[in-house]
């Protein structure tokens, strides 16, 4: 005996029956302060809600609110997030500084910088590719006395061109400047600091041997292409710095 064959059901193309609806791109939801540590603990494994918390109490970060009080992380928050994180460990800067790169726009896109960005920030190497800033504007800029700029000068940690009067000083020297600020509050005095000119003086020395005869080329391509491997070099060197302090750094906490 046969068995009876069901009609079948008809196609939704053949305009019967329910039109399935469209597949919806996934939501990108709003993240519990929970479901954001565990996010970026993949990357930051010191990560805690307690250190999430008190970036907010920093005014670093600011998720919504639920009327019960709980906090919902955008997916804005937590690229913002990431970016405090690895500023604080790639760069070692402090919450006052990170506030001012956040302010003037620093962020990593969507969460994924790249490699040089991730060992640290990229400066151009290029000749005059920094603009200038009196002394004036230094002390305005970064808060500091003036008396601190000159006995920076004095120690070989800033250096500024053109006459006493007139003097100027590129946007690196500014920054090195708020970095011994920065210092500063801990008791480090300028003096304390000429290890670190020393050591970038040695560092610099070093890449020259390597590079040196490309740099010095009067072809413009080549001369152009060491300048770029030298820029790639130096965010190397930064690198292997962070992580041999953080080794000697770790061995002062066991």
């Amino acid at each position: 005996m046969e068995t009876p064959t069901l009609p079948s059901a008809p196609r939704p193309e053949q305009g019967h029956g329910p039109t399935p609806l469209p597949e919806r791109p996934a939501a990108r939801r709003a993240l519990t302060i929970g479901a954001v540590c565990k996010l970026l603990a993949r990357e930051f494994p010191d990560i805690s809600i307690s250190k999430i918390r008190y970036l907010e109490d920093q005014k670093l970060v600011a998720p919504r609110r639920t009327q019960g009080g709980y906090r919902l992380y955008s997916q804005a928050d937590v690229v913002r997030l990431r970016t405090i994180l690895r500023l604080q460990r790639d760069e070692f800067l402090p919450l006052r500084v990170i506030r001012q790169e956040l302010a003037a726009g620093r962020a990593d896109e969507a969460g994924a910088p790249r490699e040089a960005e991730q060992r640290g920030r990229h400066i151009s190497l290029e000749p005059g590719a920094e603009s200038a800033h009196s002394l004036e504007e230094i002390v305005d800029q970064t808060g500091v006395d003036e008396r601190l700029v000159r006995e920076l000068e004095d120690h070989g940690l800033v250096r500024g061109e053109g006459r006493a009067s007139e003097r100027t000083y590129g946007s690196v020297e500014r920054d090195i400047v708020i970095a011994v600020a920065e210092l500063g509050r801990y008791g480090a005095a300028p003096r304390n600091l000429r290890v670190f000119r020393t050591s970038a003086e040695r560092e610099a020395t070093l890449l020259e041997q390597l590079l040196g005869p490309a740099l010095r080329s009067r072809n413009r391509e080549r001369r152009k292409e060491a300048i770029e491997t030298l820029e790639s070099l130096a965010a190397l060197v930064s690198h292997l710095q962070n992580l041999l302090l953080v080794r000697e750094l770790r061995r002062l906490t066991q």
